[in-house]
């Protein structure tokens, strides 16, 4: 009987061994069923920025302006500026002495460092759209070990949340101006030092970050003085949905409501699935499983795959979703869902009221 049994065991043992064989890149099972969401971005002004979890349908929310520089957490050295709200930065030439710096000195520059102004060249104050940090491109160079080599710069510190009335179906995405500052960023320890006034001012105010490496970076409010906390741990959002400053070429810098970008900061990669004219959309989110999943497809190198490619705001039918593709996402922690758009609208037609569905795979 002992025979019999080790034999069976031996023989289940090559089975199961087979089979883990057969299936190494098997897709992970995730610990969530999907859902329908309404994500909160807040109605015709999008207010809200909202971080979404797909494997545990958590929703972090925070108010647009509730930031205004970002302080990248890894190796590198870089600032990132709140897109969301408009805000561009321009090195002052010249300038050694934040306390010397002047409104009379940038005027020429203040008429540059814009959004939005239809301007091509105003690309060079923006960050990198693709958000492919610490290798992409920001408005503040990368801050060096030398103090003085880091440059002063004129600061637009974008827009407020639009507070008026909003005509159905419409959408504002900025309200009055928030002004303007100089800055300078310097290296402390393995941290930053902010230096920072408003244009006038004689003195500076300054704030001391220390990189906590469970986060993509470290938030900072200049209008309240302090460190802020905004993005959840790096892996644990994948979406995220806000106004976002994108580039239009031969336009430059252009401001998009309804925004989605996905945390390649964190490792999650996504691909847009379109269906073909003869098939109908739903059918194809619906059938679509894991082996229908194209590794070579997924990409981690651009935060916008989403992005505002999900809506059409001038559709024939009124404001829509495009009923022709859907997306795959790979989160941060390896698990792979599939996700469609299914109003951008609230049933009364209020903008900035989202929802869509997701699956795992």
């Amino acid at each position: 009987m002992k025979k019999i049994l080790f034999s069976l065991l031996v023989a289940i043992s090559f089975v199961s061994q087979s089979c883990i064989n057969d299936n190494e890149d098997a897709v992970a099972v995730s610990p969530t069923d999907g859902a329908v969401i309404n994500p909160d971005v807040g109605g015709a002004t999008e207010p809200n920025q909202v971080w979404f979890d797909l494997g545990t349908g958590t929703e972090t929310l925070n108010q647009r302006t509730d930031w205004d520089l970002a302080f990248y957490s890894g190796n590198e050295f870089k600032v990132v500026m709140n897109s969301s709200i408009m805000m561009a930065a321009g090195k002052i030439s010249g300038a050694t002495d934040i306390d010397v710096v002047k409104e009379s000195d940038v005027t020429a520059l203040m008429t540059q460092v814009q959004v939005a102004n239809f301007n091509p060249s105003n690309v060079a104050y923006i960050d990198d759209v693709n958000g492919n940090f610490p290798s992409g491109s920001t408005a503040i160079e990368e801050v060096l070990s030398t103090d003085s080599e880091n440059g002063i710069y004129l600061l637009n510190m974008g827009h407020n949340i639009y507070t008026g009335s909003v005509a159905t179906g419409s959408v504002t995405t900025s309200g009055d101006s928030r002004g303007w500052m100089k800055i300078q960023v310097v290296r402390s320890g393995n941290g930053y030092k902010i230096k920072y006034a408003g244009l006038n001012d004689t003195s500076h105010k300054e704030l001391t970050i220390t990189k906590n490496t469970a986060y993509n970076f470290n938030f900072v409010s200049l209008v309240n003085n302090s460190e802020i906390f905004i993005q959840p741990e790096k892996k644990k959002w994948d979406i995220c949905f806000t106004v976002f400053t994108n580039i239009i070429t031969g336009a430059g810098s252009y401001v998009y409501a309804d925004f989605v970008t996905t945390n390649i900061m964190g490792g999650v990669g996504a691909y847009q699935v379109t269906v073909a004219s003869t098939e109908s959309g739903v059918e194809a989110y619906n059938n679509f499983t894991a082996s229908d999943i194209d590794q070579s497809k997924f990409e981690y190198t651009d935060q916008r795959v989403i992005g505002a490619n999900w809506r059409n705001p001038v559709g024939t039918n009124g404001l829509e979703t495009y009923g022709d593709r859907f997306y795959v996402i790979r989160d941060a922690e390896g698990y792979y869902f599939k996700l469609r758009f299914t109003r951008m609208t609230s049933t009364d037609g209020e903008r900035g009221r989202p929802q869509f569905e997701y699956k795992p795979l």
